[in-house]
């Protein structure tokens, strides 16, 4: 898929820049095209993936710390109750409970080098429990609506490219975390309506206690914090918003280190060899983030984004909707495709338009409000072999437009 949609950047581009310079005249359009090569290029590593490397290398060390401390075992514990309840033909005593709740937890703190081979082996462990083989089972579907409604407590990469992106007019972001909050909200949202709608459709009991006590509690909290969010004027908002996602972030990384230090673990140590994998990660992004800026910057020059951008606010200006959020609609058109696309889209946004700016904040709403979910299914089901998806590939992407229009409502009400 994302091969596709890289040769469709290119392609569009070479025929809508002829059309600028063969019928309107505009014979720069290709030398601004070929600019915009260089300059993304130059950009994807000197202003993304070094200064990146930085913020990495601090967090997966934090993040490194958390594991040993036992964070992973803690969140399976508080979540167990509830998950048993979501996968009623996963026997109480089998191994893959373990592996689901292991593979959850690690996706909810952002850990995403431990999530996956955990997801994998789950996969596996459902399949051998999976009477057709090449079917998926119940328990399959809701193992992959809820991975793919990407619900993350701690978005570390959206967070890291907040803080390392450099805006048109070479400024960052004033405060890289005030996203956090409207992220968390919205991709609760996701994940509540990837349970609702998989939880119909099979025919769960979704009205015992756990599971109304723990979608009650949630719906409860994200209820308090719009209500109090709408009291407030949107500069309140916005400081509010900052303060406590500050505070929380930094309360996470003070209970880790000490959650390692009474567990008598290196914390030093334990951060180092966290430490060690941020510089790989940035350097294994960079072939990835020139790709597709590149195509993204060649179809931008070309003139094809702004026509994308007008016909969607075009389209949307006929309901009388304000279309400010049209700006920020690629990286939620690629999500559910590709991750380092979407990646892509999202740092475009910030660059073209300013990390600050309305839609580049939605940008980064819309890439932690979900996950990509015909990646995800393809490597899941891949695995295993499963051909009949049924409704998995609905189920996710119900999860995704759920969390863009969260998004969006909530980017309207605090930005």
């Amino acid at each position: 898929m994302l091969n596709y949609i890289w040769i469709f950047f290119f392609l569009i581009a070479f025929f809508v820049a002829c059309i600028q310079a063969f019928i309107v005249g505009d014979y720069g359009v290709f030398e601004r095209i070929i600019a915009s090569t260089f300059d993304m290029a130059t950009m994807a590593v000197m202003d993304i993936a070094l200064p990146l490397a930085g913020v990495m290398t601090l967090w997966l060390g934090i993040m490194n710390i958390g594991e040993r401390a036992g964070a992973i075992n803690v969140l399976s514990r508080i979540v167990g109750p509830f998950f048993s309840k979501l996968f009623p033909e996963v026997p109480k005593n089998h191994a893959v409970n373990g592996q689901l709740l292991m593979n959850f937890s690690a996706n909810m703190l952002g850990l995403d080098n431990a999530a996956t081979p955990m997801g994998l082996k789950a996969m596996q462990s459902l399949q051998d429990l999976n009477s057709k083989k090449d079917t998926a089972s119940n328990a399959q579907i809701m193992f992959l609506a809820l991975n793919t409604s990407g619900l993350t407590i701690i978005p570390v990469s959206v967070l890291a490219m907040r803080a390392t992106v450099v805006g048109p007019n070479g400024e960052h972001a004033m405060n890289p975390t005030d996203v956090f909050i409207p992220i968390l909200i919205a991709t609760a949202i996701s994940t509540l309506t990837a349970i609702l709608y998989v939880g119909i459709r099979q025919r769960l009991n979704l009205l015992n206690r756990v599971v109304m006590g723990w979608i009650g509690g949630i719906l409860i909290c994200l209820t308090m914090i719009v209500w109090g969010f709408s009291q407030l004027d949107r500069d309140s908002m916005q400081l509010v918003s900052s303060v406590a996602s500050n505070f929380l972030l930094f309360f996470i990384i003070v209970t880790f280190i000490a959650g390692a230090f009474y567990k008598r673990i290196n914390v030093y140590e334990a951060f180092i060899d966290g430490a060690k994998n941020g510089f790989e990660t940035s350097i294994k992004i960079i072939p990835y983030m020139i790709a597709m800026l590149v195509g993204i910057g060649v179809f931008r020059a070309s003139g094809a984004m702004d026509m994308m951008m007008d016909g969607l606010r075009w389209f949307f200006s006929l309901f009388s909707f304000d279309t400010q959020f049209v700006d920020a609609l690629p990286t939620a058109l690629m999500k559910p495709l590709s991750g380092s696309g979407a990646k892509a889209m999202m740092v475009d946004a910030m660059h073209t338009l300013g990390p600050d700016s309305f839609a580049g904040r939605l940008s980064c709403m819309f890439q932690g409000a979900a996950d990509t979910t015909f990646y995800i299914v393809a490597l899941y089901f891949g695995l295993v072999g499963i051909k009949k998806t049924r409704y998995a590939i609905a189920a996710g992407l119900i999860a995704d437009f759920a969390g863009v229009l969260a998004a969006i409502a909530v980017a309207y009400l605090m930005f």
